[in-house]
């Protein structure tokens, strides 16, 4: 196969997909080094940011997606007539981020933190496809725990958990509650 050849095949393999897929597992349905299957994504990734086009190709953490600009969501959602998806609540958003900073994670930590019931929270969040179950904990009872998913990724414009802002920013003394010390202001 050249190059040429290698570039559709795997355009075809992502577009046939439509989920995040990783650049081995294309690399095993074409039967080529994984090496020939990550030139072909980096040249399609750079085709697809030309004004151009009206697609574009989404690394997330280790795997790749053929997706729609986002300058073109209003006629898509508009062409498909879907209805919009319902925001994210506090409580939702309280919840989804305890499990991006802390995954994997059981129920009952999410409420230790939280402080209160978040059974509704983390069912719609698993129905939303932004969280799923990543195993059980080594813990008496052997509770589920959950992670984020390449939807989360996604939705939040994130190439990898990495991408996350810090959960503390630079504090000055007054924020982290330091006493001044003897002969400051």
């Amino acid at each position: 196969m050249n190059q040429k050849q290698i570039r559709a095949a795997v355009e075809a393999m992502l577009f046939a997909c439509g989920e995040p897929i990783s650049a081995d597992k294309l690399a095993q349905a074409v039967q080529l080094p994984q090496l020939s299957v990550e030139a072909a994504l980096e040249a399609l990734r750079e085709r697809y940011t030309r004004e151009d086009s009206g697609l574009c190709l989404l690394h997330l953490n280790t795997r790749w997606q053929l997706a729609t600009k986002t300058e073109w969501a209003d006629c898509i959602r508009r062409l498909l007539d879907s209805r919009r998806a319902v925001p994210l609540g506090p409580a939702a958003m309280e919840t989804l981020t305890v499990i991006a900073y802390n995954q994997p994670v059981s129920r009952a930590f999410i409420e230790q933190v939280r402080g209160v019931d978040s059974s509704s929270s983390v069912s719609g969040l698993l129905e939303k496809g932004l969280i799923e179950e990543a195993g059980r904990l080594d813990l008496p009872g052997r509770p589920v725990s959950f992670r984020t998913t390449d939807t989360f990724l996604r939705v939040f414009g994130l190439s990898s958990l990495a991408d996350l802002p810090p959960v503390h920013g630079p504090q000055t003394p007054e924020q982290s509650g330091a006493a001044p010390q003897e002969g400051e202001g």
